[in-house]
């Protein structure tokens, strides 16, 4: 559950993730769709499907290179946001940690006026095998 920012309502909803692995590649899609499920009738409903599909490649250096958008959908407002992220991390120890680096550049193929355009990423995930 989350709520929908300024909405003061809950949502809930389905949730799938398919993906494949092949050597190198890695591809599929997350997707969930979030619906009210409480809170105050006088505000606005939540409503809102997000599909992520994605494609990665993994060198033997750790090296990855990510093609990927995460598109949200807003039913009550009929509005798309649909970024497309290329993105290149590399796993790297610091102080003898594994950690994720990485960067990346955003550019919207469709967003509401006045929505986002482009954008960089900049990219730290902490790693802890098992």
């Amino acid at each position: 559950m989350r709520v929908k920012p300024g909405s003061e309502k809950w949502g809930a909803g389905p949730t799938i993730v398919a993906l494949q692995q092949k050597e190198e590649w890695t591809y599929g899609v997350l997707a969930n769709h979030l619906s009210r499920c409480a809170g105050d009738d006088d505000r606005s409903d939540v409503n809102s499907t997000f599909v992520q599909p994605f494609l990665s490649c993994t060198t033997h250096t750790a090296l990855t290179i990510t093609l990927n958008s995460e598109t949200p959908y807003d039913w009550e407002g009929e509005a798309w946001t649909v970024p497309i992220n290329l993105q290149v991390s590399q796993i790297l120890k610091l102080e003898g940690h594994p950690v994720s680096l990485g960067a990346g550049f955003r550019h919207c193929a469709e967003s509401p006026v006045g929505g986002p355009e482009w954008g960089p990423r900049l990219i730290l995930t902490f790693l802890f095998p098992t």
